[in-house]
């Protein structure tokens, strides 16, 4: 009884805080960099701060506080998310595509419009996603087969 609500909840936070976005401009609008583009902000404590607040605001509900995706509302949604905080899963993902996807949205993911983050805010949140990686403690070694005995 109690996911149904908090789904409910959820969606209707989002939404809400959503429609009080000061001037949205229309997705079409919004123009993404150049393709190719790298990443032209460099992060300061307090960008950084501000990319952890959007992100715990817009993105962690479904994502996670820590970019696992394993969240109760990701598997109500049905949906299968990329793990962040495996250093693998964004090792190929350029930072264009990153700020396309985040701009534009992708499948069930809505946008985050220019009202809500502005362009620098959105590159700062991809420095954020990316360090969700390198805070993840490194697997302990396997420790190695003992030698089996033969008589």
């Amino acid at each position: 009884m109690f996911k149904p609500l908090l789904f409910v909840a959820a969606i209707a936070l989002f939404g809400i805080t959503a429609s009080f976005a000061p001037g949205a401009m229309p997705q079409e609008a919004a123009q993404p960099p150049a393709a190719g583009a790298v990443n032209p902000v460099k992060p300061t404590a307090h960008s950084q701060a501000r990319a952890r607040k959007i992100y715990g605001i817009d993105c962690a509900m479904c994502h996670g506080d820590n970019g696992d995706g394993k969240t109760d509302l990701a598997r109500d949604m049905e949906l299968t998310l990329k793990d962040w905080s495996d250093p693998k899963t964004l090792a190929a993902r350029p930072n264009q595509e990153l700020f396309s996807i985040i701009r534009s949205g992708k499948g069930k993911m809505p946008p985050e419009a220019e009202g809500r983050a502005k362009d620098d805010e959105v590159w700062n949140l991809i420095l954020y996603i990316r360090s969700m990686a390198r805070q993840r403690p490194a697997a302990a070694p396997t420790p190695a087969a003992a030698p089996v005995a033969s008589n």
